[in-house]
């Protein structure tokens, strides 16, 4: 199976990573200037004791010219749009094109350019980020890829493929209860350290900071359960458990990008669930001031 992954940042160069490592079939879209990177130092991942260097095929948009069996996108919510353009020629009759963006918006964007059944739902867990040199540096041992159909049979196809290749895989049931309930553990652990600033223990440990974490959880949940997802109750506790860790270091990927000064996912991450929240009549307070707070920060960048 033919793989095109969209972007070679810190989620789709460690995936794509994984599975070129696995002798799997991958080509990277990328931008001239990471190509020219992956070109010089190749592709590495490094940290926790890790030094991985790849060399992987590349491509550049105006240089595809067949269709590929599955395109993993991975860029980031504000690039969807310019990365749609991009990989548009790799899709063909049989391609699925598999997202694990952040939220659930880019779904209705992907499945509006390339069709519903075409496109599948994804969960990717990994705290990775891009060091100062442009390599892939591993945060903490965590490695998982959720997919599944959100319209269709389940594309048990890709099991073999995505499968043994250096991280946990499964093909989930309910793919999109399962973004769901990613989309409430990125909003949560991102509203209560972008907020405050701060890592989750030193807001956990601060007097008044468990209960203002558990507040946000639970206006990320009610949006969740009114929008017909609730959160299966260990998820959600393991969440709660998460945001509440006193001695925890975790941060959350929106919190990294803000402390350096970087573009946040305010719409895809908050603003969008603030705006299901109002129509489905919830109160989320926490989550609107959140959500103004990155936008006035956003404009500044501006």
């Amino acid at each position: 199976m033919k793989i095109l992954v969209v972007g070679a940042g810190a989620v789709g160069g460690y995936f794509g990573g994984r599975l070129v490592q696995a002798g799997r079939d991958v080509t990277f879209l990328v931008r001239p200037k990471r190509a020219r990177l992956i070109e010089a130092r190749g592709l590495r991942i490094v940290g926790l004791g890790e030094e991985t260097t790849l060399h992987p095929r590349t491509l550049l948009a105006n240089e595809i010219t067949s269709a590929y069996d599955l395109v993993l996108v991975s860029v980031k919510a504000s690039a969807l749009r310019s990365a749609m353009d991009d990989f548009a020629p790799a899709v063909g009759p049989g391609t699925l094109v598999l997202p694990v963006l952040n939220g659930m918006r880019h779904v209705d964007e992907l499945a509006g350019r390339f069709g519903e059944r075409r496109v599948l739902g994804g969960v990717v867990m990994v705290s990775t980020t891009l060091d100062a040199e442009g390599d892939i540096l591993r945060l903490a041992d965590v490695q998982s890829l959720t997919y599944g159909s959100r319209a269709g049979p389940a594309p048990d196809e890709l099991v073999g493929v995505l499968g043994g290749a250096g991280f946990e895989t499964r093909l989930a049931a309910d793919i999109v209860g399962e973004m769901w309930a990613k989309w409430v553990f990125i909003a949560a652990t991102g509203a209560v350290t972008c907020l405050m600033r701060a890592t989750v223990g030193e807001v956990a440990s601060t007097p008044g900071g468990v209960e203002f974490a558990r507040a946000v959880v639970a206006e990320c949940a009610a949006v969740a359960e009114a929008a017909g997802h609730p959160v299966p109750a260990d998820s959600l506790d393991a969440t709660r458990q998460t945001v509440t860790a006193a001695h925890s270091s975790l941060t959350s990927s929106a919190y990294r990008d803000l402390i350096l000064d970087r573009p946040v996912e305010v719409e895809e991450i908050f603003g969008d669930l603030v705006r299901r929240a109002e129509q489905f009549g919830a109160p989320v307070p926490l989550l609107g001031l959140t959500t103004l707070n990155l936008r006035v920060y956003q404009r500044r960048r501006a």
